[in-house]
């Protein structure tokens, strides 16, 4: 099978595309074919050799997927060859062939074609669990989202709309902010010509809000902190601007605010009963149309260097994917 392979840590462009061996499936395991892969920040910080858990090459890229289902193991029960699937993998993904635990494996819901499905698991997976477990948003308060238009963060957006919180979306350019829009956001800030803490102070009349997303880091960080309200949490859930930022603890004393951690890979595989019934209410979600997966640009699998640069050079508006 074809597949982007990375032999040495560096930037995406040094990967190549090559022949790996066809994956065969362990009694919990399905194989299935690729018809789309959804790109992150997070790979290129793997590919890099920069993630918080290190892959040593060679290795093929790729956390999340949609396609059909080729094969399955002795023992599972709930996929059949040719279902559609999403799979949240643990590398693996940018290839013709993939292979998913069972219990990381998904129906792709029929109102969603493969290059929506492949955005599908590890980013809204991600924000619904940050939102419902991690800060346990109520309906009615108000979620800042950096980022706003990015994989992750326009998930956020619409998740938290149709948790029925109100949205202030902050991202680097107009153009962004018009995206997070059309994702429900009810407020926007440009962050790129106007203080993050102080717009939020503008906007929310002084009380700061309830939540911050922020999948962003660097210099944001501490000013959106500042722009909590009193029991405010703040959601740390990666760092695509390149910088982790290192905050004074003195500001979540001063509000008896929450800095909470989201890593939805970790936390799915520790509980899975809860990941799964998280994935049934985001389906249902799609279903009735308060989730609309986007994908902004889909590349051919040998093009996978200019995929990588409209994440890397910052153009992504939702989610670039792969195709087989």
């Amino acid at each position: 099978m074809r597949a982007v392979i990375c032999t040495e840590y560096g930037a995406p462009e040094t990967m190549s595309v090559g022949d790996g061996d066809d994956p065969v499936p362990g009694d919990d395991e399905i194989v299935f074919d690729v018809k789309a892969a959804g790109l992150n920040f997070a790979d290129v910080l793997m590919i890099a050799g920069q993630y918080q858990v290190k892959t040593p090459p060679p290795f093929i890229p790729g956390n999340e997927a949609a396609g059909i289902v080729r094969a399955v193991g002795r023992n599972v029960t709930r996929f059949k060859a040719g279902d559609r699937i999403i799979g949240a993998l643990r590398g693996g993904a940018f290839a013709e062939q993939s292979v998913v635990a069972e219990d990381f494996a998904i129906p792709l819901p029929d109102a969603l074609n493969f290059e929506q499905g492949a955005g599908y698991s590890v980013a809204y997976g991600t924000s619904y669990h940050g939102l419902k477990q991690g800060a346990a948003l109520q309906p009615g308060e108000t979620v800042l989202v950096l980022g706003a238009a990015g994989g992750v963060g326009y998930t956020a957006v619409e998740i938290a709309k149709a948790m029925g919180a109100s949205v202030i979306a902050a991202a680097s350019s107009d153009a962004k902010l018009a995206f997070a829009k059309e994702a429900g956001a009810d407020m926007t800030i440009n962050y790129s010509d106007a203080s993050l803490k102080d717009s939020v102070k503008d906007l929310t009349k002084g009380r700061g809000v309830d939540v911050v997303y922020d999948p962003v880091g660097g210099d944001l960080a501490e000013q959106a902190l500042r722009a909590t309200g009193w029991h405010g949490r703040y959601l740390v859930v990666g760092f695509a601007s390149g910088e982790i930022p290192k905050i004074p603890l003195n500001l979540a004393l001063l509000k008896e605010a929450s800095i909470v951690g989201v890593w939805w890979g970790t936390w799915a595989a520790r509980h899975t009963g809860e990941m799964l019934q998280n994935m049934q209410e985001l389906d249902a979600m799609v279903q009735d149309g308060r989730l609309r997966p986007r994908f902004s640009e889909s590349f051919a699998l040998e093009d996978f260097a200019d995929a990588f640069r409209v994440i890397t050079e910052r153009r992504v508006l939702g989610k670039v994917v792969l195709t087989t």
